[in-house]
């Protein structure tokens, strides 16, 4: 009788230590509910805060201006680049001179055909021509280099505002408007809980059966279990823990009533119901 006991407590030791439990609905495993995205968002430039738009708890859409940088200086410089880029008066000069040139060049070929101009004076406006039409381009190249630094400019000043790249929730701010910053420091921490992602230790027996897709049933830890699947097993690991004999599956929950990330919660990858039936069924055989 006392080995039968230690034997019995030693088979409960082990699946606590594998993180699941057995109850009448099959194998419940337990597992810890994390947002599906969390990032900190810095500014990649150097700069004075001018403004932060949002606070810890709110809720902000994707591409929602959060914060920005004081950009005054570098708005001044880019509606200048901007007039220059789009200032074609140098190019329209050079091409009434090589105009002006090419006339004068034909006029003169005809004057020396009648014997009234030298070969030199007309080699000397073809020199002419060939320099007019090289100042063009370098008009045009001018004006296509100022168009370049005009674009650089506006990707700086976006590089000054912090917009939202997902729809979240603002966990942390880490400045105030007014505030000297460096270049990557933390500024605002996004979370995004609605879905909610579980990494579950799923034993590597058990794992083989399942797919990705599969229905998944999750309750809050000490709850009522649901009658239907919430979730949605999305990914399996590819390679196991040696040590444990398990492999991480990371399933999805759909988070229509906000709760917060970081509650433990039941996961089941097989219906309740069904686990119940084939339990009572396997009584009333034996």
């Amino acid at each position: 009788m006392v080995k039968l006991k230690s034997a019995v407590i030693l088979v409960l030791l082990m699946g606590v230590v594998a993180g699941s439990t057995l109850s009448a609905h099959g194998e419940e495993l337990q597992g810890i509910t994390a947002p599906s995205a969390d990032i900190s968002l810095s500014f990649v430039l150097a700069g004075r805060v001018a403004d932060v738009l949002v606070a810890e708890g709110h809720r902000v859409k994707k591409d929602q201006l959060l914060a920005r940088l004081d950009d005054e200086p570098e708005k001044i410089q880019s509606q200048q680049l901007k007039l220059l880029s789009a200032d074609r008066t140098r190019i329209l000069a050079a091409e009434a001179e090589l105009a002006q040139k090419r006339v004068d060049l034909r006029k003169l070929e005809l004057a020396r055909s009648k014997g009234a101009a030298s070969d030199w004076e007309v080699e000397h406006l073809r020199l002419n021509v060939q320099i007019a039409r090289l100042a063009l381009q370098t008009a045009i190249l001018e004006q296509e280099q100022y168009q370049r630094r005009y674009a650089h400019s506006r990707s700086q000043l976006r590089r000054m505002r912090l917009v939202a790249p997902m729809e979240g929730i603002v966990e942390n701010v880490s400045v105030e408007a007014g505030e000297s910053i460096g270049a990557l420091g933390p500024v605002i921490r996004l979370v995004k809980n609605d879905p909610l992602w579980i990494d579950v230790p799923v034993p590597s027996a058990q794992a083989n059966d399942l797919t990705v897709g599969q229905p998944v049933w999750t309750s809050v830890a000490g709850g009522t279990g649901m009658a239907a699947p919430n979730g949605r097993i999305i990914n399996i690991s590819a390679v196991a823990d040696a040590a444990s004999d398990t492999l991480r599956v990371r399933v999805e929950v759909d988070n229509p009533m906000r709760r917060p990330a970081g509650e433990r919660v039941t996961i089941e990858f097989s219906s309740p119901t069904d686990a119940d039936t084939a339990a009572r069924l396997k009584t009333e055989t034996e």
